[in-house]
């Protein structure tokens, strides 16, 4: 029964999410029928002592990064620079690799560490550009952001600075380059069956007769037309958050150590205020990073940008805010969902598959797909079951680096169902819906599955890492 219960309420979720209902609403409402059901007692203490602490947990530490990357976005957009760098790419490579442009320039980012929310944010405006004057439909827009900065670059490179190449170190006691070889392979094979299903998307609507279409919501406001910002200038901001996000990652730990302790004094005997940096430091680049970018926009275009820099912030700030809510609703999802028992079944169940490597993937993506999170549900999954896939591993000679590299990639694979906050703050910052764009996210999303296990058989064949 409580194993009907959890896949009742992710179900529920997922079709609540894919017909745009709001997941701030239904997310709790999800995640505490399984309780009333099975310990109605517990309802009360488990929504506010562990969704409400794991939501709100969640806008403590990224609801700035949100609000940052929103901002950033609208400046590039109102600069005019999101317009000038799509006519430069345009005139570059074309308007037959419109969508290669996209990817390329959503990997750089990611693979820069810009956070992957903020990616979507910076990169939507000029991504919308190069479609309308490619007159490729706006609905294969997700599909594509999310091929550059949801899969690849996010857990198969080595030296990928995403969150979900970071968790397995303290598990495994291994580094961002592990198993090069094995995310090199992953991120090829990603790469190249992606853009060709997107361009054979993108194909089947030219033969249609279909373009980029008219009457979107969301859709970015035109930069001014004369004069035409320069693409070096208009590439300014968008590197520097690249650049300064590496450098504040360097910097901070070597100023602040481990951990960071002040006396907020006005509370005159209140304890010190202490905070891990090892922790929360890559956060406090971020914005810093973000900031600097923003401010570069400021200088480079203050006489386009003033004008319309109040409403401009104000509509980023409320798309900001509705999007943090919803990855934050889903985080507080998964927390509860992963005190049930019911899934704790699933768990012990994914343990009986014999092979080491494919026990663990299974066990990865499925509780990231529960979870609807890639780094939620790596996070339990090597929580829970990390002894046992190093013990299995060991009995099988199989390398460290080897266990990292599964699981990162496996992570990212189907933790992008339908009620993946990524995938719903995706889609509402580009103004579309899970109708429209998301059998191209779930296209990618099976291409990156598919990968875990190109990779787990190019190891078994060949001992390659």
């Amino acid at each position: 029964m409580s194993l009907i219960l959890v896949l009742a309420a992710l179900i529920f979720l997922m079709v609540v999410a894919y017909r745009g209902y709001s997941v701030i609403l239904f997310a709790p409402i999800a995640a505490m029928v399984p309780v009333l059901l099975t310990a109605p007692e517990l309802v009360p203490p488990m929504f506010t002592g562990l969704y409400m602490e794991k939501l709100v947990g969640f806008l403590k530490l990224y609801l700035p990064v949100f609000i940052l990357g929103a901002v950033l976005g609208k400046v590039i957009e109102l600069s005019g620079f999101s317009r000038s760098i799509a006519a430069a790419v345009i005139s570059i490579v074309g308007s037959q690799r419109t969508i290669l442009s996209i990817v390329a320039v959503c990997a750089l980012l990611t693979y820069g560490g810009v956070s992957l929310f903020v990616v979507v944010f910076a990169v939507y405006p000029f991504a919308a550009d190069l479609f309308r004057q490619a007159d490729i439909p706006k609905r294969l827009i997700p599909g594509t952001i999310a091929l550059g900065a949801f899969t690849f670059t996010m857990d198969c490179l080595p030296g990928s600075p995403q969150i979900q190449n970071i968790i397995p170190i303290a598990f495994f006691k291994t580094n961002i380059y592990a198993a090069p070889w094995l995310g090199l392979l992953g991120a090829v094979f990603i790469l190249t069956l992606g853009l060709i299903y997107l361009d054979w998307r993108r194909r089947q609507a030219m033969a249609a007769g279909e373009g980029y279409g008219s009457n979107h919501s969301n859709e970015p406001e035109s930069g001014i037309e004369d004069p035409r910002v320069h693409p070096a200038i208009a590439f300014v901001p968008l590197l520097l958050v690249g650049i300064t996000n590496k450098a504040f990652a360097v910097a901070i730990p070597q100023i602040y150590g481990e951990t960071s302790s002040f006396s907020p004094a006005v509370m005159g005997n209140a304890p010190n205020v202490v905070q891990d940096v090892s922790k929360i430091g890559a956060i406090w680049a971020v914005e810093g990073a973000l900031l600097v970018g923003i401010l570069s926009v400021l200088v480079l275009a203050w006489r386009t940008v003033r004008p319309r820099f109040i409403d401009g912030a104000k509509s980023a700030v409320s798309g900001a805010l509705l999007a943090a809510a919803n990855t934050a609703s889903e985080y507080g999802f998964g927390a509860v969902i992963a005190s049930l028992t019911g899934f704790r079944i699933i768990a012990d169940t994914l343990q009986e598959i014999p092979n080491p490597l494919v026990n663990e993937a299974v066990s990865v993506t499925v509780l990231a797909g529960v979870t609807g999170s890639a780094s939620g549900g790596m996070s339990i999954a090597l929580a829970a079951l990390s002894e046992t896939f190093i013990s299995n591993a060991q009995a099988a000679n199989i390398p460290m680096a080897v266990l990292h590299r599964v699981a990162a990639m496996a992570s990212g694979g189907m933790d992008t169902l339908p009620h993946n906050g990524a995938v719903i703050t995706l889609l509402m910052v580009t103004g579309l819906t899970h109708r429209q764009s998301y059998q191209d996210i779930f296209a990618v999303t099976i291409i990156k599955t598919v990968a875990v296990f190109v990779v787990i058989a190019a190891y078994s064949l060949t001992g390659l890492v």
